[in-house]
This record gives structure tokens, C-alpha cells and sequence, in this order.
């Protein structure tokens, strides 16, 4: 009874088996057999203006920060945010009792040292007067020597006490120069013509002085006659920027409108930014985006206010009369090894790719077998007849419709341009296709016994 069970297991699975052969069999017939509905354009030739896209604030060309130099409290405040004020207006003024009283100090501390230089002068003509009288008698040797020493030490006090003094007036000088630079300070004017932008402070507050720390910023005056945008521009885009280049700016606040502008200024150092960090690990871990500060000037009078969000578009590098194909033409796939492609429909570009990356060495390690994972190359799909046929291509700059196409087609040839699902996905080399609308037949495919 063994021998007939044992047959029948057998059996049951051959039966399975060979199900299970035929479900994949027509299941690869059934793929092979699915048209995908695209749609094509053209290559042509035109003209092509790389665009770098960043975002930012609006900013005033010019704006100073008014930050007091001395330390007291507010007592007259004639400004608002908001205001415009000219050049040498009164915006500001401190206590100035504590500073009148350190002036009216140095003074008397002035007047008194002079006192005292008029009083070592005096001494000294004496000292000089007596001295004289003393050496003609030495010479005569009417007196000891000690007397005439006595007169001579007397003489050089007398001149070392009005040098002294010259110093200490000197001094008193430079001491009430600072006592009154100190008190002018307390009375605070604008430096331009422009418009209060921001108001930080208010009558009868206390502020601090800059001249030991950093200080309070207690308004800032703005030119809003000449705006600029100020823009962050990762690393990778900074080095096309370059000065007098045209760029077009979107204001949020002016929407359906685009504003010119010219590149004035480019930052030489980074503004690190950080993306994120995993929780728990510090900083360690803290991705940072690099970015570059570009001003640029707008050419438009406008309202705009500080801190206006702004989009600009700034034109880098232009191709003229380029092979042009639409942006969504162009996809990534991963070229085939040898014997399974044929190396005539790899541009020159896409085999040389492919060299650099093999590693035939019998001794190569396992970082040199990384070497021999192909890595993805651009690519069209160009269609003949019922079927596409895959194209490798070289692509050079683009804009937001079109890439430029350096090395891999013709002027003239029709490459599939959608749908989307398809070029990125669906499509391989060979592949049958029929023109169609996409947006209806997109997402299933249409299906036909070949």
C-alpha cells in the first residue's frame, strides 16, 4: 500500500508543478503582450536659459540698527514704526544726569590742573631766579657748595613740577573731551533719511550701552527706496551665480506679478543650516544644508515691506540652437551587461560609463566589486513604429520645460514625452506602445492579444 501513496504524492505534485509552470507562462506572455498608451513629441532646436530657483526674504539696501553708545533711561522717544524721518532728526534721547555731572567733574578737574601748571610755572621762575643768584656767587666762591647745590636741586624740581603739570592738564583735557562725548551721546539723531522699520523699545525704558557690551537695539531706520532680495543657495547652484546676471522675483505679497532684478552680491562663506537630528543621539548626528547668501537688486519701485517672502529665478548658463526634448522625456535606467544589449545602442558617453565601472581583476576585493554595480544612465525612449527603442544620452543644462540634449539624438527623432508611469517605469527597450491619451489610460494600461 506504500508503493501507491507514494505514486499518488508524486503525481499530485508533477500536477502542481507543471500549474504552476503554465500560471508563469502566461503570465510573461501576458506582460509582453501590454501595449502602453504614451504620447511623443519632436526633437527640436532652440534656445535654452538654465534657471536656479531659490527663496528668501526682501531686505532694504540700506538699514542701520540704532544701538545707543551710552546706558540710561529713555525720556524722549519722537518716533514710531513706521515713520519717515530725515537725516539729523531727533529719534532718541537718554537721562542725561548722570552724564552732566561727569562732564562738570572733568571740567573742574581741568581748571584745576591748569591752576596747578600756572602754580608750577610761578615756582619754576622762582627756582630758575634764585639759581642764577646762587651760581654767580658760586663763582665768585662767596657760598659752600652745599648751598649751591641746594639752589640747583631747588631749580630741577621746580622744572620736573611744571612738566608734570603740563601731563595732568593734558589728561584733565582728554578726560572732559570724554565726559562731553560721553553727554552729546545721550542725544540720538538719525543718521539717514528713511522710515523707522522697527520700534524695539519705548519711552522710559532702560537701555544698555555699547560701549562695554553688546548693546540694545532699540529701533532700526531703513532706506525703503532701494530693495534687494536676499536669497539661500545651496553649494551645488552657487557656482553658476555670478554678478550682473538677470533673475525674475515672485513676491508673496504681489501675487501675478514678477518683478526684474540683477545679481549684486554673492557670500564667500557658508550659512550652515540644520535639517534635523535623531532624537536622542546630540548633535552628532545633525545633517547640515549648506547654503550661500546672493543679494539680489530690484529694479522696481514698490511697496514692499522687510521680511516679505520673495522666489527668484535667476538665469545661469543659455544654450543657443540646442537639441531640445521635454524634461519629462528624460529618465534613468540601468544599462544591461554584456550579451544582454547590444553596445551600438549605447552612446559613446554610456560605454565609456560602463568601462569605468568593470573590474575583470581575479584579486579585486569586495570594495572593488562595488565597482562593478552599474550605475544608472540617462535615457530617452524613441518610438518605431509599434515599439519603443531605448536611447542613452548625454544631457547638459535644462529649464523648467526642456533639457539639452549634448550627445545621443537627432533633430527630428520622436521621443516618448508621457505619461510619467511609463518613462519611469513601464517602458524598456522593445516595448510596444500605441499613441493615446494618457490622462485616460494612465493608471491600466491597455491589454491586447499581441
Amino acid at each position: 500500500m506504500a508503493n501507491p501513496k507514494k505514486r499518488s504524492r508524486i503525481f499530485i505534485l508533477g500536477v502542481l508543478l507543471l500549474l504552476a509552470a503554465g500560471a508563469i507562462s502566461f503570465i510573461v506572455v501576458k506582460k509582453r503582450n501590454v501595449v502602453t498608451t504614451i504620447q511623443t513629441e519632436r526633437v527640436t532646436r532652440g534656445n535654452l536659459t538654465e534657471i536656479v530657483v531659490a527663496n528668501g526674504k526682501i531686505q532694504p539696501v540700506l538699514q542701520v540698527k540704532i544701538s545707543p553708545e551710552v546706558s540710561g533711561e529713555i525720556i524722549e522717544l519722537p518716533v514710531k514704526e513706521g515713520q519717515q524721518v530725515k537725516k539729523g532728526d531727533l529719534i532718541l534721547k537718554i537721562k542725561p544726569d548722570f552724564y552732566v555731572a561727569s562732564r562738570n567733574q572733568a571740567q573742574a578737574s581741568f581748571e584745576s590742573s591748569r591752576a596747578g601748571k600756572e602754580t608750577a610755572e610761578a615756582n619754576l621762575r622762582k627756582a630758575e631766579a634764585e639759581f642764577k643768584r646762587n651760581n654767580d656767587l658760586f663763582r665768585n666762591r662767596l657760598i659752600s657748595n652745599s648751598a649751591f647745590d641746594e639752589a640747583k636741586a631747588a631749580y630741577d624740581v621746580a622744572l620736573a613740577q611744571v612738566t608734570s603739570s603740563v601731563h595732568q592738564v593734558e589728561m584733565a583735557r582728554a578726560s572732559l573731551a570724554s565726559a562731553q562725548e560721553a553727554l552729546a551721546k545721550t542725544t540720538i539723531v538719525s543718521p539717514l533719511t528713511g522710515t523707522v522699520s522697527k520700534l524695539n523699545s519705548a519711552l522710559g525704558e532702560r537701555v544698555v550701552g555699547t560701549a562695554t557690551m553688546a548693546g540694545t537695539d532699540v529701533m532700526i531706520i531703513a532706506d525703503l527706496n532701494e530693495m534687494e532680495a536676499r536669497v539661500d543657495i545651496g553649494e551645488n547652484d552657487v557656482v553658476l551665480i555670478q554678478p550682473e546676471q538677470n533673475a525674475r522675483l515672485e513676491v508673496d505679497a504681489f501675487k501675478e506679478r514678477k518683478f526684474q532684478g540683477t545679481v549684486t552680491e554673492i557670500a564667500n562663506s557658508s550659512t550652515s543650516t540644520a535639517l534635523g537630528s535623531t532624537a536622542g543621539m546630540g548633535s552628532a548626528n545633525q545633517q547640515e544644508a549648506t547654503k550661500f547668501s546672493v543679494k539680489i537688486r530690484i529694479k522696481e519701485k514698490e511697496m514692499f515691506r522687510p521680511g516679505m517672502s520673495v522666489t527668484a529665478e535667476i538665469e545661469t548658463r543659455s544654450r543657443t540652437n540646442a537639441l531640445l526634448v521635454p524634461i519629462a522625456s528624460v529618465t534613468t535606467r540601468i544599462p544591461k551587461t554584456k550579451g544582454q544589449t547590444n553596445d551600438n545602442t549605447l552612446s559613446v558617453a554610456a560605454r565609456a560609463n560602463a568601462a569605468d565601472n568593470r573590474d575583470d581583476s581575479p584579486n579585486s576585493t569586495k570594495s572593488d566589486r562595488k565597482k562593478d554595480i552599474a550605475k544608472p544612465i540617462e535615457v530617452v525612449f524613441l518610438l518605431e513604429g509599434d515599439h519603443v527603442k531605448m536611447a542613452p544620452v548625454k544631457i547638459g543644462i535644462s529649464d523648467d520645460a526642456h533639457w539639452e540634449v549634448i550627445d545621443g539624438l537627432k533633430e527630428g527623432q520622436e521621443v516618448i514625452s508621457g505619461g510619467y508611469k511609463a518613462i519611469s517605469r513601464e517602458l524598456e527597450d522593445g516595448k510596444k506602445v500605441k499613441k493615446g491619451n494618457v490622462k485616460d489610460e494612465a493608471l491600466k494600461p491597455d491589454e491586447s492579444e499581441g
